[in-house]
């Protein structure tokens, strides 16, 4: 009884998860007519979901499929999709290659200096433990209206960077044009809000729940 008890209030917890998701991502959407919504950048020419240098969270020896998320640490939705996401990459690590894209939406304070910072870390080739480490942290720092940049550096040192290289990175131009190439594809492939999920190049609508999630992904792994 106590294990099914656990069940229902763990499912229950992922569902309300999934609600506030969408919620959030219709609330950050920007309108169609506002072109980029509000971003700095204008559409890639040539957009692609993935590129060389996109962040790769699984490098499966033979990958049968590719699911690519264009997110922002600040963003709620994206932080409850997390769990979600991580659970996919645990069961399908070993078939799925997962693409983490930077998507910092212009209503939040912190998004970009997140998406710099996981950029910074990945310098210093820790891009995953930072990706992890911000969105476990999310609630502690997000929908903040003041710079969370000391609060970060907290947890590049916490991971064991070079915390003068890690500087030097977070104010690097090149750092930031980074960022601005991954919301450049993802303007040019339509996005409009976070999360937004690609498999196989194909944009498709948040699912909404894990389950549908993994039907959708054991659907073009047997299709």
């Amino acid at each position: 009884m106590n294990k099914l008890k656990k069940q229902l209030i763990a499912a229950a917890v992922l569902l309300a998860g999934f609600a506030a998701a969408f919620g959030s991502y219709l609330l950050f959407s920007p309108d169609s007519r506002s072109g980029s919504g509000g971003l700095d950048v204008q559409p890639a020419a040539e957009a692609l979901p993935v590129r060389g240098n996109s962040h790769r969270l699984t490098t499966p020896t033979k990958s049968e499929l590719t699911v690519v998320e264009f997110l922002d640490f600040e963003c709620e939705a994206c932080g409850a999709y997390y769990p979600a996401v991580e659970k996919l990459r645990e069961k399908y690590g070993d078939r799925v290659t997962f693409v983490a894209r930077y998507f910092p939406m212009p209503g939040h304070r912190n998004g970009e200096l997140a998406a710099r910072t996981a950029e910074a870390a990945a310098r210093q080739g820790k891009f995953e433990e930072m990706y992890t480490k911000l969105f476990t942290t999310q609630k502690e720092w997000g929908e903040s209206q003041d710079s969370k940049q000391d609060v970060f550096r907290g947890y590049a040192k916490e991971l064991g960077l070079d915390m003068d290289k890690f500087d030097a990175s977070l104010a690097d131009p090149e750092v930031a044009g980074r960022v601005k190439d991954d919301q450049r594809d993802g303007l040019g492939l339509g996005v409009q809000g976070t999360p937004t999920f690609f498999v196989d190049g194909q944009r498709i609508a948040n699912p909404g729940s894990y389950e549908e999630f993994t039907a959708l992904i054991d659907d073009r792994l047997t299709g």
